[in-house]
């Protein structure tokens, strides 16, 4: 609105008529106000008195209520039927009888819903509401109001299920008939068209057969075209009720004569419903009658009747593999050819016609051209289905990167949904389509974002496990593109107002570890969760980045980098200037709490935590207070003893010296909840048998990956060192080859010499290295909403636990400092699916063989000694 200066008026024509304008927008502002005031005649006629009970109070409002009022009365229907529903049934359900005939809309649709849920929370029998509620809703059924009409029929729908097939014969069944004649309305003989597809599948085949097909066929060949359309949509429940023999008689002849009707809905429904019987017809009907009728569908779809695409498109994958069985090969590839035109329908242009040869398309025209290309993306895992997944790439590649590129944000959000299908279809072909899931991840459009990250663990882990490029070391080759398309979507996912987008981005992006190196998630993400933690202003989205947080730490490889974020967590978090760092330092300890061990909460988060009880903010304090027993449930006895008093004593300081009531009563509730809590011992206990084991099991797994950091690098030496022997050992074999034959077999010699001395130090050594190698494979597995809650079971013999990522689990001992297998066999060894696992077992193997020679040499060696 423009400002009124005063100071300097002008009175010419125009600026009088802008002041004008201005005056109507203050009064046009003012008039709701004016409105919703209430005289004292209307308050006196509102009031009701307060003490009336709620039947007296409900038959009141409807006797002499306003229409308001009266609504609230039916919409409280419901509960006047749970609290008493005898009086209910006497005094109030006659009165909105009553009111029902002169009601409005508003009050009619409540009145449905009302009645709907009556029977839904079944109040009263079925007897009983059949008696008073049947007769209410078959009444108010032919409502002048289209809307009303529907919402009854909804309710009536609802109630013949569960109504008796004597009551739905007599009340229902028999009026039916004189409905459904055609000097009825058309309101009416559409609504017994669909009561006709519910009554279908109530009563046996004969009765349907005597007393409702007459009247099916009667409504199919109804003058008026939305009658016949809407019947020709029952004609599938009608098919189901009479079986397969009846259904290829009467139902097949009156859907291929529809097929042929003049009005378009009517081929339309025909059209659809023949999609949908297709499992009820045999080979010579589908054969015979359906695929010509489809035939000559798909070729007027594009020359007379533009229709049936977006419907056509949408089924197509449906009947494709519907009639899969009676294609020929021509057919088949005429078919998969459609596909593909629908697919870049409205795209490209056809018959190699300029842009200025083409006419301008209408704007209904481009979105039906859209609701098809969505559909054909919608049927994408069908058709690979459809032409086997092993031609994937010679037949459907280049439709499947023009939907994932095209430029309607409908179409790649239904890309996105079905990738993951897609994936799984390809199985070990899914590198094919890596470009792609790059391209998706980068997509301008959120939704599209959001779509693909419902999947993304399980799709990564298709790309990375069953890859063309698959190994230990590689993974990434088989997606080269991957972590800067990660990084930008969570960029574009953070700038944006969508936060529950970036919110479910960070929650996914915990999978990484089974995906990537640790070096690349800590260069690369790690810091990156701290900063939004830091500076992001949406708790969910803090919470996310703080638990995805922890599983990068959880699976972080190198000492110093571990180190560096402990110490970035209790620095910037729980020492930071902000109260809401501090709270989400708690925040992450409660799920450093759940997924390492006892002793690494204890070890570097402790005494932190409980530095906090000196907090000044007292909202602070009071979440601490509620954190404590979590806190105090990591501590071992007597290991752990001095934290135990370090813990005690902030409880009497909180006791003593807090100030703040709201703190207090949390303090002293939180003592009560102390004092219950038992302490486990270092030793195992009966009561803390389960936790015990997965906490002992989180404790060990926790230094082997900083172990095999170490091996690696020490392998990496090695590696290095004997490339190089290897380069010398060749010159010297081109120089003199009879001189390296005389050395290989000296280093021969001195390799089997000196195997019993340094073979048990170097397999052990290799050992480790394999072992911690297995254990970098069972990083957080998609299929798991919580890591180190796998399927854990105790036995006498050791610990089963199921290791993502590996086809078989593996029986891990606590009686030994090494993981050792006890799995039932042949050969007494688990059968692990990675090739780490098999070299475990070879080096196993080898160590023991090693041990047995050396054990055999010194028995004959002794055994030489006492001879002579």
């Amino acid at each position: 609105m423009r400002p009124i200066i005063f100071s300097k008026m002008d009175f010419s024509h125009s600026s009088l008529f802008g002041y004008i304008e201005d005056l109507q927008e203050l009064t046009i502002i003012e008039r709701p106000v004016r409105r919703s005031l209430k005289t004292p005649e209307e308050i006196e006629r509102l009031t009701v008195d307060e003490e009336l009970s709620d039947i007296e109070r409900a038959v009141y409002l409807l006797s002499s209520g306003q229409d308001i009022q009266g609504t609230s009365v039916v919409a409280n229907l419901p509960v006047l039927m749970r609290q008493n529903p005898a009086e209910t049934l006497r005094r109030v359900l006659p009165k909105i009888r009553e009111v029902l005939h002169v009601a409005g809309v508003e009050m009619q649709l409540t009145a449905a819903v009302s009645f709907l849920t009556v029977l839904q929370e079944e109040s009263v029998s079925i007897h009983t509401y059949s008696h008073s509620f049947l007769h209410i809703i078959l009444q108010n059924l032919e409502h002048r109001d289209a809307g009303v009409s529907n919402a009854w029929l909804e309710t009536l729908l609802a109630v013949i299920e569960a109504l008796p097939k004597e009551t739905v014969r007599h009340e229902i069944l028999n009026p039916l008939v004189s409905k459904a004649q055609l000097s009825q309305t058309l309101q009416s003989r559409l609504v017994s068209c669909k009561i006709m597809g519910k009554v279908a599948n109530k009563f046996e085949a004969h009765i349907v057969k005597r007393e409702v097909l007459p009247l099916v066929k009667s409504l199919c060949q109804d003058v008026e075209y939305e009658v016949r359309a809407c019947m020709c949509r029952q004609l599938e429940h009608v098919a189901r009720g009479i079986g397969t023999d009846l259904t290829k008689t009467v139902v097949l002849p009156e859907l291929v004569e529809l097929a042929r009707d003049e009005g378009s809905s009517v081929r339309l429904a025909a059209f659809e419903t023949l999609v949908n019987l297709l499992d009820m017809f045999d080979a010579d009907d589908r054969s015979q009658t359906v695929l010509p009728l489809v035939k000559s569908f798909c070729e007027k779809s594009f020359k007379t009747d533009e229709s049936i695409l977006v419907s056509l498109s949408f089924h197509l994958g449906k009947l494709c593999n519907g009639l899969y069985g009676i294609f020929t090969p021509e057919q088949h590839l005429r078919f998969l050819e459609f596909y593909k035109k629908l697919s870049t329908l409205g795209l490209q242009q056809e018959n190699g016609h300029n842009d200025n040869q083409i006419h301008l398309q209408t704007l209904e025209q481009e979105k039906k051209y859209i609701s098809v290309r969505k559909n054909c993306a919608y049927n994408f895992p069908a058709m690979i289905v459809f032409v086997d997944p092993k031609n994937f790439h010679l037949e459907l590649y280049s439709i499947f990167f023009c939907l994932c590129h095209d430029p309607e944000v409908p179409v790649r959000y239904t890309m996105a949904i079905s990738f993951f299908e897609v994936a799984k279809l390809l199985n070990s072909d899914v590198y094919t389509i890596h470009k792609e899931l790059v391209t998706l991840l980068q997509d301008e459009s959120l939704e599209v974002l959001d779509a693909l990250v419902g999947h993304l663990p399980e799709i990564l882990e298709l790309m990375t496990n069953r890859g063309e490029n698959n190994g230990s070391e590689s993974k990434l080759l088989s997606i080269p593109d991957l972590i800067p398309a990660l990084t930008t979507a969570e960029q574009r996912a953070a700038t944006s107002l969508k936060w529950r987008t970036h919110e479910k981005l960070l929650q996914k992006y915990a999978c990484l570890p089974h995906i990537i190196s640790s070096d690349q998630i800590y260069y690369r993400f790690l810091h990156r969760m701290l900063t939004i933690i830091l500076t992001n202003n949406v708790l969910p989205v803090q919470k996310a980045a703080a638990r995805t947080l922890c599983v990068y730490l959880r699976y972080n490889r190198k000492q110093e980098q571990r180190h560096e974020v402990i110490q970035k967590l209790i620095e910037q978090l729980g020492q930071g200037k902000s109260y809401w760092n501090r709270l989400r330092f708690l925040d992450t300890c409660e799920f450093i709490m759940e997924l390492f061990s006892k002793s690494f909460f204890c070890k570097y988060f402790f005494l932190p935590v409980l530095e906090l009880t000196h907090d000044p903010v007292a909202n602070v304090r009071m979440k601490l207070c509620c954190l404590l027993p979590k806190v105090k449930s990591t501590l071992k006895i007597p290991t752990d003893k001095h934290l135990l008093q370090q813990l005690e004593l902030c409880i009497r300081k909180l006791l003593c010296q807090e100030k703040d009531k709201d703190v207090l009563t949390i303090v002293k509730r939180t003592v009560l909840e102390l004092d219950r809590m038992e302490i486990s011992v270092d030793a195992f206990q009966k009561r803390f048998y389960k936790n015990d084991l997965l906490d002992q099991e989180k404790e060990r797994q926790e230094p082997l990956l900083l172990e095999m950091e170490q091996l690696e690098k020490e392998k990496q030496k090695n590696e290095g060192r004997s490339t190089n022997i290897n380069d010398k050992m060749f010159e010297k074999k081109r120089r003199d080859r009879k001189t390296s034959s005389v050395l290989a077999k000296s280093i021969n010699l001195s390799i089997s010499g000196s195997s019993s001395g340094t073979s048990a130090g170097k397999e052990e050594k290799k050992s480790k290295l394999v072992r911690s190698q297995s254990f970098s494979t069972q990083v957080l597995h998609p299929k798991y909403s919580n890591i180190d809650k796998c399927p854990n079971k105790s036995s006498a013999t050791g610990y089963t636990s199921s290791v993502p990522g590996m086809g078989k689990s593996c029986m891990l001992s606590f009686s030994d400092d090494s993981f050792r297998t006890h799995a039932a066999g042949n050969s007494g060894n688990a059968a692990f699916s990675s090739s780490s696992s098999r070299n475990f077992f070879n080096s196993a193997d080898q160590k023991n063989n090693g041990n047995k020679e050396s054990q055999s040499r010194k028995m004959s060696i002794k055994n030489r000694k006492s001879n002579s």
